[in-house]
């Protein structure tokens, strides 16, 4: 019996790396010889580090930076062997879980943290990037990030501002003199799963500010500074990208590698199925277990379980994917390339013990053990 366990993270209960670890004993349960190939994936988003270093053997680095509120944060980001390329997720330094409920307000958070790590891996060496930017607590169009890498925004005045989104709309000029030249030879290819573009209904403001803090007269006040920013910026260095897909995405920080950092935005999934060389993983496999947290509308819509289907299918492999919750839309995965799809809650329960750690982890190695007990009946 040979197993591909490629799976994504439970969101704020278990670790990709640990929901493989658990899939594996449930197996070992039924099949002690079973071969089984480890794959933690991700799709740009939370456990995007984890799916890569594991995958491909990199090593963690730790870096003290700003977090969204210009707070000290302990941040990390991973280098792949040869130590050229970096994975980074913006969230662990600028995302929303960083901001306080009561002092959520996307007006006064920054993106600058990203640009510290970024600043933090050049200085290791590193000239290739790839970043996460899902779950933002910002909307400064990437002037945090910016910043830190040398950029310097000015009003009216000529006074410096500080790097925050309600200082979009009182930007006058640009100063890239300070910009940090070995950027200049470096390459940023950012997992974005979104197509909004930076301003309008479905901009960055619009569509992801309220659940950041934003009234509606803060949208409509952040969505102007984007506009007036991203005009500036097409006025002056001739660089116009606020209608690309994916610019609204973060906050802006979409925008913001794309037109001042040159940065590729491409859909996360395609990015890490890419550096695991997913496909060729398949080879000799007779069945793969995947999953999510919650198995939904997204799990279709080109996320990571939709991304193992497609692989599978081409090459007629079956797939088991388990989730916590599984959404009546989640069985559109079907006809994509997954074979059955289970919920591993085995009884009723709160959802805050259903995404304890412990628990999670029992539930994931009790269903799996009795999957393929199922399969092993069957295949005698």
């Amino acid at each position: 019996m040979n197993v591909l366990i490629a799976i994504d993270s439970f969101k704020g209960s278990l670790s990709a790396r640990k929901l493989v670890h658990a899939i594996e004993e449930g197996i070992k349960t039924v099949y002690e010889d079973a071969n089984i190939r480890k794959t933690p994936i991700g799709d740009g988003g939370e456990g995007t580090i984890d799916s890569l270093i594991e995958g491909l053997h990199g090593q963690l680095v730790y870096k003290t930076v700003k977090g969204p509120l210009f707070e000290d944060v302990e941040a990390y980001y991973g280098i792949l062997p040869g130590g050229k390329t970096a994975i980074l997720e913006m969230a662990i330094s600028s995302g929303l879980p960083l901001v306080k409920p009561s002092l959520r307000d996307p007006r006064n958070t920054t993106t600058y943290g990203v640009g510290e790590l970024i600043v933090d891996a050049l200085d290791k060496g590193v000239r290739e990037f790839i970043v996460g930017i899902g779950g933002s607590a910002t909307n400064d169009g990437g002037i945090g990030m910016l910043s830190a890498l040398g950029y310097k925004f000015f009003d009216k005045d000529n006074k410096e501002l500080s790097p925050v989104g309600g200082s979009l709309a009182k930007i006058e000029s640009i100063d890239n003199s300070a910009l940090d030249p070995r950027l200049k030879d470096t390459t940023f290819l950012v997992a974005c799963d979104v197509d909004n573009p930076l301003c309008g209904p479905r901009g960055a403001s619009h569509t992801y500010g309220p659940q950041k803090g934003a009234t509606p007269d803060i949208v409509e006040e952040l969505d102007m500074g984007l506009l007036h920013f991203s005009n500036l910026v097409k006025d002056t260095l001739q660089i116009d990208k606020a209608h690309l897909e994916g610019a609204g995405a973060a906050g802006g920080l979409g925008y913001g590698f794309a037109a001042l950092l040159n940065g590729e935005l491409r859909p996360g999934i395609d990015i890490v199925f890419e550096q695991l060389a997913f496909e060729d993983q398949l080879k000799d496999i007779d069945i793969i277990i995947t999953g999510e947290g919650q198995i939904d509308f997204q799990s279709v819509m080109g996320k990571a379980l939709a991304g193992v289907a497609r692989s599978a299918k081409k090459k007629h492999i079956p797939v088991i994917a388990l989730g916590g919750s599984v959404k009546d839309e989640a069985y559109q995965l079907h006809p994509l390339g997954i074979t059955s799809i289970f919920s591993i809650i085995n009884h009723p329960i709160s959802l805050e013990d259903a995404m304890n750690e412990d628990i999670a982890t029992n539930f994931m190695k009790r269903n799996v053990e009795e999957v393929f007990r199922l399969i092993k009946t069957i295949k005698k």
